[in-house]
């Protein structure tokens, strides 16, 4: 289901952030909170950790533009009305709907390609600065999963399983005992949670997936005027490199929640609890 030019467009970009919030960031675990499952996803104090935030690039956005042009087509068929073409959908079972959530997961399947190949990439640099072998340097995947996808899932609802298409948004798996990555700013930190009962009963098996925007990227750079972006993160520890003083000022910290305060609601609530904070050392931005 996937067109040929999405799919010209996804080899062009393999091996590639892309803009936006999208990032590469070396990390330092500083605060354990919950030792034990901490040990068992392979982390503790002090411990140099990469995380990546990327996705299926132009491949992704073209399958969007396809399906789009499909249902849009389609809507008079399901007697469907919608108030912008953007939001153009059809009935799950529909042949359409199938197409579309096939092509989207060969979109999630390139997305896991595209990360895995930043990682290596990484990991060959981390080998040739640091002058060891793979042994030495003990690089191993802590968790990877994707999010913006609507995902056929079993939960309980109203007493009974069922399935359901599971549409997370702005939100991240959150199964028991499962990590989950919740990222902050690159001024600040990030966190490792893990996934609770309580989640699977309460949202779905769900949680946030980062902190979350105060301000919109233009307002952002319009408040990053005369400043140095780039200075003042070095200032604090923290060494970025973006394509230009734009990409840094849209993804300024202030542009963006203290995480803490968001993973201190979701910890609260129990729908995902505190593992570890990661505070970053050197970003990358597309």
């Amino acid at each position: 289901s996937v067109s040929s030019h999405a799919i010209e467009r996804g080899v062009r970009q393999l091996g590639s952030l892309g803009a936006g919030n999208h990032f590469m960031e070396i990390q330092v675990v500083d605060e354990v909170y919950d030792a034990s499952t901490a040990a068992r996803f392979g982390l503790h104090q002090g411990q140099v950790t990469l995380m990546i935030h990327t996705g299926s690039r132009g491949l992704g956005h073209q399958v969007c533009t396809d399906f789009l042009k499909v249902t849009g087509a389609a809507l008079g068929r399901y007697g469907i009305s919608v108030p912008d073409r953007q939001l153009a959908c059809a009935p799950v079972d529909s042949p359409e709907a199938s197409a579309y959530l096939g092509a989207m997961r060969g979109a999630a399947n390139f997305a896991f390609a595209n990360r895995q190949v930043l990682a290596e990439a990484a990991r060959r640099v981390f080998e040739r600065v640091l002058g060891v072998g793979p042994a030495a340097l003990r690089m191993s995947v802590v968790y990877d999963v994707a999010h913006n996808i609507a995902k056929v899932e079993e939960h309980e609802v109203d007493g009974r399983r069922r399935a359901l298409l599971v549409h997370r948004k702005g939100a991240t798996r959150a199964f028991p005992g499962q990590p989950v990555i919740v990222p902050g700013d690159m001024g600040r930190y990030s966190f490792v949670l893990v996934g609770t009962e309580l989640a699977m009963r309460e949202t779905f098996g769900s949680t946030c997936h980062g902190a979350g925007r105060v301000m919109s990227r233009t307002a952002a750079v319009k408040a990053a005027r005369g400043r140095r972006i780039g200075e003042e993160l070095r200032a604090r520890g923290v060494v970025a490199r973006a394509g230009g003083h734009q990409a840094l000022a849209e993804e300024m910290p202030e542009a963006y929640k203290d995480v803490k305060d968001v993973v201190e609601v979701v910890h609260r609530f129990g729908i995902s609890s505190r593992v570890a904070r990661l505070t970053p050392l050197g970003v990358i931005k597309g």
